[in-house]
Formats: C-alpha cells, structure tokens, sequence
C-alpha cells in the first residue's frame, strides 16, 4: 500500500540520524513506531532546511513555507500524492498519523515557527526569550508522543515539557561550536554579560573561565528541568515508560560529560555510543535506584 510505503521512509530517516536519544526505536509498541517517524522525519527535514547546507536565508524560508503549505494539506486530507520522493511521502504518513491519532495541527505550526526563527534570529536577550523558542522547537514533539501513545493529561504535558527543553538545552550547550560556526549562540546574552564572558573567545576556540561560568548557570537550570520532567517517564505505562526513561538517562548522560570537561566542547564535544546504550538499558531496568545518569 501507498501508505505503507511512506511509514517505511519515515523510518528510514528516522534511524539516519544521530541524536542524544531513541527515536522510534524498539522501546516503543510496535503499532506507535510508524507514527512516532513521521513526526520524527517531518521535524528533521524541516530542521534541516533552517539549519543545513548554504542556502541564502531567503531560501530557506522558502521551503519551510512549502512545508506549512504541505502541512496544511496533510491537515486538511489532501497530502500531494506519491511520487517516490521523500517529502510526499512523509506528509502522506503525516496525514494518515494526524488523522489517525487526532492529533492538534498547531503542535506541528510550532515547530515550524521555531524552525523559521533559527533563520532569522541569531541571539537571545534572555531565559524567557530562550525557553519561549524550546516551547515550539522542542515540546511539541513530546506531546505528540504522548497523544500518540493515548496520554492527553496536562499533568503529563508539563513534565513532558520540562525533558523536552532539557533535551533542547542540552544540545544547544554540546553544539555550543557548532552553532557559533552559523552566527548562533543559544546562552542568553543577559547570562554571557553578566558572567563578562566575549564572543570572541569562542571565535578563538576558547573556553575561558568566564564562559565556564556562564554555562554552569545554564547546565544548573537544564538540571532542573530534567529532574522536573522525570515524572512523565513515571506517568506513562508499558513501553513507553522504558523509552521515555531511555530518553531522559541519555540527555543527562550527556550534560554529566559536559560538566565532567568543564563545557570544553572545542576539545571534548560528548556523544553517545554503543557503549553508552548497553549503560543507559542497564539504568532504564534499574530506574528506580538511579538519581542521575
């Protein structure tokens, strides 16, 4: 079937791509994986347009409005038909998932606007500014999660939220080169000024002890936001309780390495390996008796 063939290429794209955490993986029941990767692949597409590659900032505004535009279709019933690229196809999946599941078309408008700001703006004033672009960059993709799984409590959207930004903070500290490379810097100028950290040194490569001090007060508060979001890997039941616990161990396995180098991530960027998965389902059994990762 058509439809059958455009879940396949969200998987596939799913599992191309390296992240902090289990995407679709086989933590969850079988019948959610299809839908969890086409939330995945529409996201890391889209993603990819504001963030990947040399296109002028013009262009890629272009596409993401050619993807509010697919959405929109996908919302209404109406997705292009396949024509074996990978773009119909995800929003063909997209349109059966979001039909399926009832799912709020504005979560996936908030990625998009996220995605469209990454464009446009390069620097933030302060934490409200920050957490307010991971409120559509990040927690939308946990809620759809949870509606696809059957949760719809709010209790278990503000824990969920809480890991989401966490997850989002996290990466923004580990591509703390990588995004200074695209003319971008995700810790609030407020926290750079007033720890008297310069832009300059990170032009350098260097991770001065201002700099140390201004990410210590951003890892402090990612912390808390994890250990805020814990309860949701609590709330939920079967599978994906073990994924969700997978998630969170393998975000604060990352910011424990980001702390142990001292936010060094000129000479020491932290990933997960294989290693760390065999570690991290050793911790996801034993969730009870682990206060951290």
């Amino acid at each position: 079937m058509v439809v059958d063939a455009a879940y396949a290429t969200c998987l596939r794209l799913a599992r191309a791509h390296y992240e902090n955490f289990p995407v679709a993986s086989r933590l969850l029941p079988r019948r959610h994986r299809p839908a969890v990767a086409a939330i995945y692949a529409f996201a890391r597409l889209a993603d990819d347009f504001a963030d990947e590659g040399t296109r002028p900032p013009g262009n890629r505004l272009v596409l993401l409005d050619d993807w509010q535009h697919r959405l929109n279709r996908a919302v209404a019933g109406r997705p292009d038909p396949d024509d074996g690229s990978d773009a119909n196809r995800i929003f063909l999946a997209l349109a059966d998932t979001i039909e399926r599941y009832a799912l709020e078309p504005k979560l996936f408008s908030d990625l998009l606007s996220a995605f469209r700001q990454d464009v446009t703006v390069k620097r933030y004033e302060d934490w409200e500014a920050v957490l307010d672009y991971c409120r559509r960059s990040a927690n939308p993709v946990g809620r759809l999660v949870l509606r696809v799984s059957g949760y719809r409590q709010p209790d278990l959207d503000t824990a969920s939220d809480a890991v989401c930004t966490a997850l989002q903070l996290t990466n923004f500290w580990q591509d703390l080169e990588r995004d200074f490379e695209k003319d971008r810097v995700y810790v609030p100028q407020a926290v750079v000024r007033r720890y008297g950290a310069s832009e300059e040194d990170l032009g350098r490569r260097r991770l001065t002890p201002e700099w140390r001090a201004a990410l210590g007060e951003a890892a402090t508060r990612t912390r808390a936001l994890f250990d805020a979001g814990r309860p949701v890997a609590d709330g939920v039941g079967g599978r994906l309780r073990w994924e969700l616990r997978a998630t969170w161990l393998g975000g604060t396995r990352i910011l424990d390495r980001l702390e142990r180098v001292d936010f060094d991530v000129f000479h020491h960027r932290p990933t997960l390996g294989w290693m760390d998965a065999s570690i991290i389902a050793r911790r996801t059994l034993a969730w009870t008796f682990v206060k951290h990762a």
